[in-house]
């Protein structure tokens, strides 16, 4: 029993539950501009979406897309992902060990590089 419970098996399920949290916060986030279209009382607006929910849900659904689309192109374009991946790099521990065996490996590199002249030169003299 205690093995199908183990440590990689609550990681995975956790991954698993905060990629399903992306997508429950579009179904939030679609109820809470109905519950704000409702908020607004009596009105043409209103009378629309819920008098006619086959025309007015499709287009509130393409509003919806296009909306997001145009935030996510602001938020790519503005570089606030970069940011915030690098943000989440510096915190990462796994890519921090990858950062510091890269700048060990380009030491090595540049040992190396330094040192080739002079083995050359050496040759050449003998």
């Amino acid at each position: 029993m205690s093995s199908r419970f183990n440590k990689k098996s609550l990681i995975r399920w956790k991954v698993y539950i905060d990629r399903s949290k992306m997508y429950i916060g579009y179904v939030q986030f679609l109820l809470i501009i109905f519950v704000f279209i409702k908020s607004l009382g009596d009105n043409p607006v209103t009378e629309f979406v819920f008098n006619s929910p086959m025309i007015a849900v499709p287009i509130i659904l393409v509003i919806f897309v296009i909306a997001s689309l145009l935030l996510g192109y602001l938020d790519s374009r503005l570089g606030f992902r970069e940011e915030e991946i690098r943000n989440h790099s510096r915190s990462n521990p796994v890519l921090m060990d990858i950062q510091k065996s890269l700048n060990e490996l380009n030491d090595k590199v540049a040992l190396m590089e330094q040192s080739k002249p002079r083995e050359n030169s050496e040759k050449i003299d003998t």
